[in-house]
């Protein structure tokens, strides 16, 4: 039995066959084969229990397709992993866009997003916004861009200034939080509430960023399980010393990153009571 584009087929007993002949015959015209996760020519062989994806080049994929590739590329016990993950992420800036649009792509299940300001020209620089979206609430634009990227995911939208006494009413239930405030107060508030009212959600803050200084100064530190701060802890915004693109968007990597991995448990996640 193979997996073709997310259907079972049964290969007949002892037929060599490869995977541009199934193609042939279950999606004439693809140009692209991958099997279990890896990119193959035509001319590869195929077996019993191999996922195949074919894709027709420049053909606009079928959300069953979408996924079918994503499964393949990360592999199906990977893929469903994330799939069924449930993250949220506070503040929609260059950070909070950024890893948006990282967890759209790998496929995240569903994602909370959330900010209350709208997109302005000052935030072209290194936000994920476009010049047309001027003037729109920050969640809007972003929903629409994210669904462009993943029409599958599944979004909520909060609008609202959050206080340190209500963020648990709406992220209590989440997988891994992701904290990306410029505010130093609610990174702070933030962080309080996780461990104070959240006892099950792992969070992903931020700390030091800006400038253009070393890649390699922005780190991932465990500061106890289930708790990350991503950034140098020292480059603040000042004079001399913005925050530009290249090196926020490294730490909103980082932050992405170690959701996916404390979705796919390789990181010690939150342990009650710490």
């Amino acid at each position: 039995m193979l997996l073709v584009n997310e259907h079972p087929v049964t290969l007949p007993h002892a037929t060599k066959l490869t995977i541009g002949e199934l193609a042939a015959l279950h999606k004439p015209g693809a140009d692209i084969f991958i099997v279990n996760g890896y990119p193959v020519s035509a001319e590869t062989l195929v077996k019993d229990g191999d996922t195949c994806t074919l894709i027709r080049r420049g053909e606009i994929p079928t959300g069953e397709e979408l996924e079918a590739l994503l499964a393949a590329r990360h592999t199906p016990g990977i893929h469903s992993k994330i799939k069924t993950g449930c993250i949220a992420i506070l503040g929609l800036g260059g950070l909070g866009s950024t890893v948006a649009g990282a967890m759209a792509k790998i496929g995240i299940g569903k994602m909370l997003i959330s900010d209350y300001d709208r997109v302005e020209p000052s935030n072209l620089n290194r936000q994920h916004y476009f010049v047309d979206q001027i003037g729109m609430m920050k969640t809007r634009a972003l929903k629409d861009n994210l669904l462009r990227m993943n029409p599958s995911l599944s979004l909520q939208l909060i609008e609202e200034q959050l206080t340190e006494s209500n963020l648990a009413l709406f992220f209590r239930h989440v997988d891994v939080l992701i904290e990306c405030f410029d505010d130093p107060a609610m990174k702070a508030a933030t962080l309080r509430s996780v461990l104070s009212q959240m006892p099950n959600v792992a969070y992903v803050g931020s700390s030091g960023m800006a400038g253009y200084g070393e890649n390699n100064s922005i780190l991932t530190r465990m500061i106890r399980p289930g708790i990350y701060i991503v950034g140098d802890e020292t480059s603040a915004a000042q004079p001399g010393q913005g925050l530009m693109a290249p090196r926020v968007g490294i730490a909103a990597h980082h932050q992405a990153n170690q959701a996916l991995r404390l979705l796919l448990e390789a990181d010690p996640g939150r342990i009650s009571g710490q």
